[in-house]
């Protein structure tokens, strides 16, 4: 049977994701079409894809930025709006399907869950809001019988494995890690790493911060805490390996020992076509992988005395409550230093890791206890820089 076009809203539209986004849509237009389009402050770049996509609605986060996005389009019938309050009222629009939450960080957490207060399907690149309030997000999708499908590329192939066994217990989950272009290094080299080598990724494309948190082990540790929130797990059944070749995506062992395994070339259009036309999987033009261009895939234990992130990140999820938010606000401040030069890559994990043992810890916390202990740990985590 022909699936009906689903109408998507993308917030983060201008990001890695929001443009790959864009390019799945741009190419199954008989599935895909676009409401809703934001941007924190690529005007822009906001401005161009408003004009081919012809949304419904755009928001610029930067109210400064309204102006401009305004009278660009002013001869389009676009509705314009500028700030978080309209990013967090836009996704309750009632045409809208599907909302694709790709912004980066904390700033993830409200409109997600005001699309699910307003009964939106979410397809989830904002890895971030599971971490900071997973029990939060995944108990009010419940309520609400809202589906979370998640687009990593680790998660989607956990979600793809799990396809018709529902009913099957899993044993453990193993989340497939590249190494980042650190693989194998000790601290005495990343002691002196600058951002220019931090950045360049083996075998994804992505934004800037996700890319340092890859090279640092922390983005496989914010995958392990979003693992076991979206799929029932507990710490223990959570293991993270290290797979050079980023070819199998992750695995799923379940209890009668077998293993299910989801493979592909590194290209994130494949896991957000999939969560936007789940449980169809449409024909597309992707490139295909060669067994014959790959013949050995490898696999390591990963190193986590080096890449403190991973241990600070497993211990977060061990502890549960608002440490994983607290773990959150502090790896953002200080990535942003380290991408500004203000500290080494090895002194975000020092920092990260003093909050840890500063900021109080609440065991069953409220929205409004994270609200106060992200604040609380950016403030903490900016004092602790250097001046």
């Amino acid at each position: 049977m022909e699936q009906q076009q689903r109408h998507i809203a993308i917030l983060g539209s201008t990001g890695s994701i929001g443009r790959q986004a864009l390019e799945v849509i741009r190419e199954q237009k008989n599935h895909f079409c676009v409401d809703v389009l934001t941007s924190y402050n690529n005007y822009e770049l906001l401005i161009a894809q408003a004009i081919e996509f012809n949304p419904d609605t755009v928001v610029i986060g930067d109210p400064v930025k309204y102006e401009k996005v305004k009278s660009a389009l002013s001869s389009y019938p676009v509705k314009v709006y500028s700030g978080p309050d309209a990013l967090a009222q836009v996704v309750e629009n009632e045409s809208i399907d599907i909302v694709l939450t790709a912004l980066v960080g904390y700033a993830g957490l409200r409109p997600t869950l005001q699309a699910i207060r307003a009964g939106k399907h979410i397809a989830l690149a904002n890895k971030e809001t599971l971490v900071v309030a997973g029990e939060l997000i995944t108990k009010l999708a419940r309520e609400k019988g809202v589906n979370i499908y998640p687009v990593d590329s680790e998660h989607s192939a956990i979600f793809q494995c799990m396809a018709g066994e529902w009913q099957n217990r899993i044993e453990k989950i193993i989340l497939t890690a590249s190494g980042g272009p650190f693989r194998g290094r000790k601290r005495d080299f990343l002691s002196s790493v600058k951002k220019e080598q931090a950045l360049k990724h083996p075998n994804w494309d992505m934004g800037a911060k996700i890319t340092i948190d890859s090279a640092s082990m922390m983005n496989k540790g914010l995958e392990m805490i979003e693992a076991k929130w979206l799929f029932g797990l507990t710490p223990e059944q959570i293991e993270v390996v290290i797979h050079p070749q980023s070819i199998i995506h992750s695995m799923v062992q379940f209890e009668d020992g077998s293993m299910k395994a989801q493979m592909g070339l590194p290209d994130m259009k494949l896991p957000i076509q999939y969560a936007l036309g789940y449980p169809s999987r449409l024909k597309s033009s992707f490139p295909r992988f060669d067994f014959l261009k790959y013949p050995q895939l490898s696999f390591e234990t990963p190193d986590m005395e080096t890449f403190r992130n991973l241990a600070l990140a497993t211990e977060a999820l061990q502890k549960g409550g608002n440490m994983p938010c607290i773990i959150n606000a502090a790896n953002e401040i200080t990535v942003d230093a380290f991408l500004r030069d203000r500290i080494g890559f090895l002194e975000m994990s020092d920092t990260i890791e003093l909050c840890m043992s500063r900021i109080s810890f609440i065991a069953k916390p409220s929205y409004e206890d994270y609200v106060l202990t992200d604040a609380e740990t950016r403030k903490l985590a900016t004092e602790l820089l250097p001046s």
